[in-house]
């Protein structure tokens, strides 16, 4: 009598067809989870010597911790004028803004690296907290406060994984790139765009002067001179309608 045969688990057989090497030829489904948790494992080898589990965890307490980015209040309010704006919804947009304004961005620009930068970029205001841009003294203390964030924020992950971002993130704030620049200048065009749109916003809150947003615009325009121009625009409509003061 020819032996029982075993019974056919179609999920177990695509699972070791994805991590089937070349060199292994057919395996029969009955060997199952065992040889897939054996291939995973070789796999994960070759990049890291992190184990599965614990790499894993790190990278879930990761996720976990950033979710407090949501919780961290901008000054801006939303267009509809009905809210502030938190920090989570600031770096949706500005990912937004760069797909949407790569044509204006300078030739050749990385794409992937300026959306990964704007990510990332404010995730150290869970722990320092938003910096209002015209607010000297605070500005004053920024950089160290944001420096020590991104020490433990970043320091949660993977080795890895912790050098690669905090580098991202360096890059970002040293604004040397390309990348870098556009990615400012996004973040700077912005709460211009929403302040011109909302009738002087924060602007008028704050007693912001005209002076002070044409040399913020600076910065707009050494990431992209064409958007750099379009907010000097703005800013002078603004102006003219009383809604951006001189003094």
């Amino acid at each position: 009598m020819p032996p029982a045969r075993a019974r056919h688990d179609p999920s177990t057989a695509r699972a070791i067809t994805r991590w089937r090497e070349p060199s292994l030829g057919k395996v029969s489904p009955t060997t199952g989870s065992s040889l897939v948790k054996e291939l995973i494992t070789t796999r994960l080898a070759q990049v890291t010597t992190v184990p599965l589990l614990d790499r894993l965890h790190l990278q879930v307490a990761f996720v976990q911790e950033i979710d407090k980015l949501k919780r961290v209040i901008r000054r801006n309010t939303l267009l509809d004028g009905s809210r502030r704006e938190n920090d989570a919804e600031h770096s949706w947009q500005l990912c937004m803004l760069a797909l949407v304004m790569a044509e204006h961005a300078p030739p050749g620009i990385d794409l992937e690296r300026v959306v990964a930068m704007l990510l990332i970029h404010d995730l150290v205001e869970i722990d320092a907290g938003d910096t209002f841009i015209y607010d000297a003294e605070a500005v004053l203390i920024q950089a160290e406060r944001e420096r020590q964030a991104a020490d433990r924020i970043f320091g949660l992950l993977p080795e890895d994984q912790n050098t690669k971002l905090r580098a991202l993130w360096d890059e970002f704030e040293d604004r040397v790139t390309p990348e870098a620049k556009f990615a400012k200048a996004l973040d700077r065009f912005a709460p211009l765009l929403a302040n011109h749109h909302t009738e002087g916003g924060t602007w008028k809150l704050y007693k912001v002067t005209a002076d002070q947003v044409r040399r913020n615009v600076k910065i707009i325009d050494a990431g992209s001179p064409t958007l750099g121009a379009y907010a000097r625009e703005l800013v002078e409509l603004s102006v003219q309608r009383g809604h951006l003061a001189e003094e």
